[in-house]
């Protein structure tokens, strides 16, 4: 299914315009994303509508995806993979931060690991998007870790449970998408403009 989805839509785009092969990698990288963004978030949005977090999984969503603009991360290869990662990151995780009310200097101490996180792993690439710009890659480090100070500030302003959970849990979603091991489980290759760089 996900490959018709992508020939249709790449040959509706293709119709009119002859593209370069890179120009056509590009468009059809662009349609699969889209493709596993849509149905990962039907069936994510499904499951919080019937645990009844739909507000607080959508609120986690947007600011994980504010971080990850900047800090890239983990991206699954296969349909199967990114199903599961994307429940066990927007489902389950969002679960156990909204049922168990921790302290605020848990939540705090949860946070600084995520930013130290960002600091050491950030920005993250993938093997379709490598980031061989030296610049870029302290820009975007910079910027992610800038992202996480705020939602730390935030956390000590409010000193809300809910506030918390969905702040704290985005960022540890985001800490889990750079990190090297997320990478390594699911056989993908790490720092991948290394090799683009040696290339």
């Amino acid at each position: 299914m996900k490959k018709r989805f992508i020939d249709s839509v790449s040959s509706f785009i293709t119709k009119y315009n002859d593209y370069s092969d890179l120009d056509l990698k590009k468009i059809n990288y662009g349609i699969e994303g889209l493709y596993l963004t849509l149905t990962k978030t039907i069936v994510i949005m499904i499951l919080a509508i019937i645990l009844n977090i739909f507000k607080e999984v959508l609120l986690i969503i947007i600011v994980f995806n504010i971080i990850r603009y900047c800090g890239f991360g983990f991206h699954a290869e296969k349909s199967y993979q990114c199903l599961i990662y994307s429940i066990i990151n927007f489902i389950l995780l969002p679960l156990f931060f909204l049922k168990v009310n921790f302290s605020l200097n848990t939540y705090l101490a949860i946070s600084i690991v995520s930013i130290i996180t960002y600091i050491i792993f950030s920005p993250a690439d993938t093997i379709k998007r490598p980031l061989p710009n030296k610049k870029k890659r302290i820009i975007r480090k910079l910027l992610t870790t800038f992202l996480g100070l705020i939602c730390l500030f935030l956390i000590i302003y409010f000193n809300n449970v809910k506030v918390s959970s969905i702040l704290v849990c985005s960022m540890v979603i985001e800490a889990i998408a750079i990190c090297p091991l997320t990478y390594f489980i699911f056989g993908q290759p790490y720092n991948n403009y290394k090799k683009l760089n040696r290339a």
